[in-house]
């Protein structure tokens, strides 16, 4: 009989979007197929401990039916085996476990999630022995940005999903930007500003900003997803408060044009990308917002009676779905990708002068490496309708996410 690959389901996490990947892990553990796959349920909490087992399955609302086993007496170990314990040994042993409080004394904002030693993470310690893949279901920081990839690639196990370079990159979306530009893609004009900046002289910022920048413009933390943070500003009056909403999510901040002028509303399009070094995009998607911009309501919080509407395929000319599509993919090799990503665009309305209606512009709005992965999210809807479903496209992931472990294999790290 083959032996069933040992999947790590890895969810929860410190980042604004916690709750968002309790969603994705739970559709995920509900379909995965468990004839192929034994699965092993790791969670993050609020304040970084790792569980799993029973501990991981209460996280999502499961009471375990029994107390949980407890893997190893972090007070008998040295400190840095102890704080480690907290989070690699977790994530390798795959055991139905609980972390113990660790009785260390740590700086207020230390986490065990952070307090990792790259000697415990390697291949040859006994922590790394028992997980043949791990699926990290993680959005936002800390499981998004590149960090969690990190450990992976120290402790070398396969993971779904884009390395250091590209986790990072597609969250900053200021380095994103950069690397768009590299690509000649087209975007919207934009300044870049930090939170020091903006305190030391808001007068100054402001000058920057209108002086680069036409209203209505999109204020965000650079490094956050799910549209946390995000402010729809029409004038002066209202940008310090946006500013100061986005700063308290992040550093760095940027200032987007919108896409089509005062009174505008531009259609909103996405596209799913799925793959390595050869990634293929799905059918072109439109979601049409509840409000006036998607924002985190209108994705996560909108009432039945007045949904935010998806429209799968997009109602778009051969022309206009091909070019969306190639700039998907354009995207996605421009940030390193890898397994999957959801990118998404803006058009701008089609204005009508001198008798003749003007071809809209398509513009690259971002991408997301880790897009919410319900059944009924967007990401897993795209391919569906594309021909892959739920089930499948979770099998895909999984077969990705090995053959880039194994392509990696074959690179040296030191000299022969």
């Amino acid at each position: 009989m083959k032996k069933k690959l040992r999947v790590g389901i890895l969810f929860g996490g410190r980042s604004g979007e916690h709750e968002i990947s309790l969603l994705s892990a739970a559709s995920v553990l509900k379909a995965i197929d468990r004839k192929k796959y034994e699965v092993v349920p790791i969670a993050i909490d609020k304040q970084g401990h790792w569980l799993s087992g029973p501990e991981a399955q209460r996280l999502l609302g499961s009471e375990p039916p029994s107390p949980p086993s407890v893997l190893l007496d972090a007070a008998n170990k040295s400190d840095a085996e102890a704080e480690f314990a907290a989070s690699a040994a977790v994530l390798r042993s795959g055991e139905a476990l609980n972390i113990p409080p660790l009785n260390l004394r740590r700086r207020a904002t230390d986490s065990p999630q952070h307090s990792v030693g790259a000697q415990h993470a390697q291949p040859g310690n006994p922590l790394a022995a028992t997980l043949d893949v791990v699926f990290p279901v993680l959005h936002g920081t800390f499981g998004e940005d590149g960090t969690i990839q990190g450990l992976f690639e120290l402790a070398d196990i396969a993971y779904v999903g884009s390395g250091v370079l590209g986790s990072s990159t597609a969250m900053d979306k200021d380095a994103m930007k950069r690397l768009f530009a590299a690509a000649s893609l087209p975007q919207t004009p934009y300044v870049t500003l930090l939170r020091s900046a903006w305190r030391d002289d808001p007068k100054r910022a402001t000058r920057l900003i209108e002086r680069s920048l036409a209203y209505p413009l999109f204020v965000k933390p650079a490094n956050l997803g799910s549209s946390v943070g995000i402010s729809k500003v029409h004038g002066r009056s209202k940008l310090a408060a946006a500013i100061d909403l986005a700063a308290r999510f992040d550093r760095k901040l940027v200032v987007e044009q919108g896409v089509g002028g005062p009174g505008a509303k531009p259609r909103e399009f996405e596209v799913a990308v799925l793959g390595n070094d050869a990634p293929a995009a799905s059918v072109v998607g439109e979601i049409v917002p509840n409000k006036e911009f998607y924002d985190y309501e209108s994705k996560y919080e909108a009432s039945p009676e007045a949904p935010s509407i998806p429209i799968i395929p997009a109602k778009l000319t051969a022309s206009e779905a091909k070019q969306i599509r190639e700039m998907a993919l354009a995207a996605f090799r421009a940030c390193d990708c890898a397994g999957l990503a959801r990118v998404d665009f803006l058009m701008e309305p089609a204005n009508v002068g001198k008798g003749k209606k003007s071809k809209p512009r398509i513009f690259l709005n971002e991408i997301n490496t880790m897009p919410g992965f319900t059944s009924i999210s967007m990401y897993p809807k795209l391919w569906q309708a594309s021909g892959v479903a739920y089930k499948k496209l979770i099998d895909r992931l999984i077969e990705l996410a090995i053959e880039r472990h194994r392509e990696k294999q074959e690179t040296r790290f030191t000299k022969p």
